[in-house]
């Protein structure tokens, strides 16, 4: 996604394909040299010519070499440039200095925009996930302004995500550019992926590339995990919270050769605290424990490089009134909820190096998981066993010039799902191979246009045709036009995707066979940067509408049932967003953002009239507020935000909710303020902070608490904070190869 060709080879194949010719890694110098920071979006170029690339998300850089130029000259706003003489070398460590450095580091924002890709991409590195606890993936988002998180209900602890108005599961989430967090996963998946493990996530709006696949219906997100190859040879991170809630992670890497590195992430974490601040006789968050741990290996030849590992997880989770206990499951007297899940995972990805044509590239990419979850709410029991292959060819290459570039290959998934939910069994077995071409064209460095399509041949739905169009203007060097336009695909899992509503008294009916929902998505943004003097920032302004031709409709507006079905009238979402970095001084940063979301769909009443009906859940308005700032050489640093969320529908009246005159009711907005201080060392940091510091909580969030096997029960109209206020100690180690 991040090079010259759009990065769809570079990031597949750990980000070395194409870096043949000459290929390294381009660092900003920060205090200390084994602390230095990668740059994302340098400028590489042979001075006098028009090749040229940037860096990707690691740094890295590939670029052929170039018989009428021996000068490689980076260049980076804010950077000083430099040029360096080529003779026979092939790998390069380059460090820029800021042209703002004076005897101390100066710190840049750590949440930078890709300018080189089609595609409205945010890139999240390290720095940005150390601001907050960031335990896990679904803890990742707190200063980012595009995506919000939030609890899905009142008993389970399942986080949910949203973009551009719609649930993540419309999202594309990739890690390590293979399609992860789908299916029965997306129940907790967020959860599975430690923040520690994490070197970098794009975040990417709108309709993502047809290479991954099918899904991306709202936006493409990639999680990169810490490389075997990585600097850190030990990182070593403990966590506590005043909740009770505990963590450790460990991971390690060791350079076997030139060529072979391993690497080993592991993760454990419990809460064992019983907590019921609300006094409903509910736990307030669930009690469990997971381990959690992916081994990891990496070649790295002259015509090859390639990754394989095994990931294993085992997770057990239980919840319901403060007196239940194990040995109580499948009670009628005591309400509980348990969860017990096991994952494991193969993946590999070869690619084959082609070192006289860096610019063309070959890579395939395996993947097989098996994720068995076995559930309990109240009486009722819920089961489910998801067993998936997935495969992906990719070859690259130009067409006469490095402005014309394409991909094209062919893929293959297959995900064989056996669900029972009380007396409702939802089994399906798809079989789907693809085949897909992506062309870019290149028109200096003014115009980019990426465009695709793919063609799948699904078992049960028959043959699906995947369009997509990326443009990108610069209108200068500050400021860049991107405009999308594409069709999404995907099957529904009601249960996993709507599991915390299964925590009601409500009456579970199918009402028709599933049919995939179908979206098309498009939008534009702009983006302007400025620096006057010392002060820098930028502006990001953007709109995005998605329609659906069809969409699973998850019914709740009678009290007494969840019903699904296909949508039967129109569905849509549009979503604006304005959002503004600025450094004002050195060392201290400040982002404000303002969302907007209009998400309506056509609901059935009891009289079978289609009524268009505004989503539930979803606060019209909502803005964010961040400010950072560190002393010299990052000795402190602190950093503080505010999210206020505007109202939202709810399909329920209850106290401290207000009902408008069209009968809707409506959740009140609230504010969270969360805030961290950090304290490093040499090799060692020191953190602590709190999240929803003005201890807001959602009154009786549970309906019914006082008797949840009786009608009018339910845990899932959850619409704020449950806990109130958390604070939080941790430690970080690491050790430098």
């Amino acid at each position: 996604m991040k090079n010259y060709f759009i990065g769809a080879f570079i990031t597949l194949l750990t980000h070395q394909v194409v870096a043949q010719g000459i290929q390294g890694t381009v660092y900003e110098r920060i205090a200390d040299p084994s602390e230095l920071g990668v740059l994302t979006g340098v400028n590489v170029y042979w001075a006098g010519t028009s090749m040229a690339t940037t860096t990707d998300s690691t740094g890295r850089f590939g670029i052929p070499r170039r018989a009428k130029s021996n000068l490689l000259v980076f260049s980076f706003v804010g950077y000083r440039s430099d040029t360096i003489e080529i003779g026979s070398q092939a790998e390069l460590q380059v460090i820029l200095d800021s042209e703002l450095a004076l005897s101390e580091v100066t710190v840049r924002a750590d949440a930078s925009l890709d300018r080189q890709s089609s595609q409205q991409t945010q890139i999240i590195n390290g720095k940005e996930l150390a601001k907050a606890a960031c335990c896990n993936l679904s803890e990742s988002f707190e200063n980012n302004a595009s995506i919000s998180v939030s609890y899905s209900d009142a008993v389970t602890g399942a986080k949910q995500i949203q973009m551009l108005g719609l649930n993540g599961v419309y999202i594309q989430t990739n890690i390590n550019n293979i399609p992860s967090l789908r299916g029965l996963e997306s129940t907790f998946g967020m959860n599975y992926i430690p923040g520690t493990w994490i070197h970098s996530i794009d975040i990417g709006k709108g309709t993502g590339s047809i290479v991954n696949g099918y899904e991306s219906m709202t936006g493409q997100m990639n999680v990169e995990l810490k490389n075997p190859d990585t600097h850190e040879k030990l990182l070593f991170n403990t966590y506590v919270n005043s909740f009770g809630r505990g963590e450790i992670n460990l991971n390690l890497s060791h350079q076997l050769n030139k060529k072979w590195s391993t690497g080993l992430l592991t993760h454990s974490s419990m809460l064992r605290n019983r907590v019921d601040k609300n006094h409903d006789g509910f736990l307030d968050l669930p009690l469990f424990s997971q381990f959690n741990g992916i081994n990891r290996w990496k070649y790295q030849g002259d015509k090859m490089t390639a990754q394989f590992g095994i990931k294993a997880l085992h997770e057990d989770r239980l919840g319901g009134q403060t007196d239940f206990h194990k040995s109580d499951k499948g009670s009628d007297e005591v309400y509980g909820f348990g969860a017990k899940i096991n994952r494991y995972e193969f993946f590999s990805k070869i690619g084959r190096i082609f070192p006289n044509q860096p610019y063309k590239g070959l890579g395939l990419i395996l993947n097989a998981s098996l994720h068995d979850s076995k559930s309990y709410f109240g009486t009722t029991s819920y089961d489910g066993r998801q067993n998936s292959l997935y495969g992906n060819l990719i070859f690259q290459s130009i067409i006469g010039s490095t402005n014309h570039s394409y991909k094209a290959g062919v893929s293959y998934l297959l995900d064989d799902y056996q669900q029972q939910y009380g007396t409702i069994a939802l089994n399906r077995r798809e079989s789907v191979p693809g085949a897909f071409v992506e062309y870019t064209f290149h028109y200096l460095d003014k115009f980019m246009m990426v465009a695709g399509g793919r063609v799948d041949q699904h078992n049960l739905f028959g043959t699906q045709w995947t369009p997509r169009l990326h443009l990108k203007y610069d209108l200068n060097a500050q400021t860049i036009l991107r405009a999308s336009a594409g069709k999404g695909f995907r099957v529904a899992n009601p249960f996993a995707e709507y599991y915390g509503n299964l925590v009601s008294a409500r009456h579970v009916e199918v009402l028709e066979q599933i049919r995939p929902e179908v979206t098309w998505n498009y939008g534009a943004s702009l983006t302007h940067e400025w620096y006057i003097g010392a002060v820098k920032g930028n502006i990001i302004l953007d709109y995005y509408r998605t329609n659906f031709d069809n969409q699973l409709v998850a019914d709740m507006e009678d009290p007494e049932y969840l019903r699904f079905y296909n949508l039967k009238g129109s569905s849509f979402a549009n979503s604006f967003q304005a959002e503004i970095n600025i450094t004002p001084i050195q060392r201290l940063d400040f982002k404000m953002a303002y969302r907007l979301f209009d998400v309506q769909q056509t609901l059935i009443d009891q009289q079978g009239n289609q009524q268009l009906t505004p989503r539930m859940m979803i606060s019209r308005n909502r803005l964010l507020f961040n400010a950072g700032y560190a002393l010299p050489y990052d000795k402190w640093k602190f950093d503080a935000t505010l999210q206020w969320n505007g109202k939202k529908r709810i399909p329920q009246l209850e106290v401290a909710h207000h009902q408008d005159a069209h009968g809707s009711t409506w959740a009140p907005s609230f504010a969270n303020i969360n805030a961290q201080i950090t304290r490093t060392f040499p090799n060692w940091d020191i953190y602590a902070g709190g999240e929803n510091l003005g201890n807001f909580r959602q009154k009786s969030p549970i309906i019914g608490a006082d008797k949840p096997f009786d009608q009018g029960f339910d845990a899932g109209m959850a619409w704020g904070p449950i806990t109130g206020r958390m604070l939080y100690l941790g430690v970080r180690y690491k050790m430098i190869r």
